[in-house]
């Protein structure tokens, strides 16, 4: 292969998540279950904000671009992986390849920022412009993630085989493929991949750490008991989608070889995006008013 900034693959195979057939097919209906979750959780979520314009207010402005994003990001990975359960070989063309990493890595950084700015927007009251402005910030750096991550991938040269350890185009096993891949590329991983989960851990954290000395402020016990029950369950959520994101990109890879690695990334890329609905709307009495509202309609229409 020649060994200039272009690579000679023409086309990826990738390898699935397991390699055990008598697995295929029952990870098949259980991931096609999840995704179906997923699908109709943010796609109800997004409905119900949408029709209902009492929750047309900052809080559920965040929350609808939240789900759009899990939406849209689980939309990326799933459908392709599921090949890998059903066919001999999931084959990927390059620039599908480089497609699906864009779009995985715009849709990771977005919610990274997005759940900062609903940490932010639980602390403080903002107005419309604020919103848009911070919504425009997130996307910003969602394309700025994306743009950082497959820029470094797309002018290395593949002479490794095309055969990607993987059940998706990620940053580590494509990078593992390259024979011209260096420190650099390796350091600019390391560097984005900071930015990303670093500047929004700090803001949520700062966030939180408000949000709880008002909650010891709150006299009644009750009260006290409902607010930490509610900010529990979001930080659990946050600290699922960012502690294994970290644990996937920010050690050594002597820690966790690639293929465990696999297994840690189904909790960023398909678990997050299934249990962000749930936990942003079950416990939350406007969201559930706005079902019994709209279900109303639709019977009575």
């Amino acid at each position: 292969m020649a060994a200039d900034n272009t690579s000679s693959v023409i086309e990826f195979i990738l390898t699935g998540l397991t390699n055990h057939p008598e697995l295929q097919i029952p990870l098949f209906f259980l991931f096609l279950g999840l995704y179906t979750v997923t699908i109709m959780g943010n796609l109800g979520l997004i409905t119900l904000i949408g029709l209902n314009s009492h929750l047309h207010i900052p809080m559920y402005f965040f929350l609808f671009n939240l789900s759009f994003i899990d939406f849209s990001f689980s939309t990326a990975i799933i459908p392709k992986m599921l090949m890998s359960f059903v066919s001999k070989k999931n084959i990927i063309s390059y620039a599908g390849c480089m497609t699906q990493l864009f779009f995985f890595c715009f849709f990771v950084f977005s919610e990274s920022f997005i759940l900062s700015a609903m940490a932010y927007d639980r602390y403080v009251t903002m107005s419309p412009q604020v919103c848009l402005l911070l919504s425009l910030g997130v996307y910003g750096m969602g394309v700025f993630g994306a743009m950082a991550h497959t820029g470094n991938i797309v002018f290395l040269t593949f002479c490794a085989g095309n055969i990607v350890n993987h059940y998706m185009c990620d940053i580590l096993p494509l990078l593992e493929l390259s024979c011209s891949s260096s420190y650099i590329n390796v350091l600019v991983v390391f560097i984005v991949v900071t930015i990303g989960i670093g500047m929004p851990i700090v803001a949520i954290f700062i966030s939180y750490g408000f949000i709880l000395a008002s909650i010891f402020h709150i006299r009644s016990t009750e009260g006290r008991s409902k607010a930490f029950s509610t900010c529990s369950s979001h930080i659990i959520a946050v600290s699922l989608f960012f502690g294994s994101g970290a644990f996937m990109y920010l050690k050594p890879p002597s820690v966790l070889p690639l293929e465990q690695g696999k297994v840690s990334s189904l909790f960023y890329t398909i678990v997050v995006p299934m249990f962000n609905p749930l936990i942003y709307s079950l416990r939350n009495k406007d969201v559930k008013f706005a079902l019994k509202k709209t279900l109303s309609r639709i019977t009575f229409s």
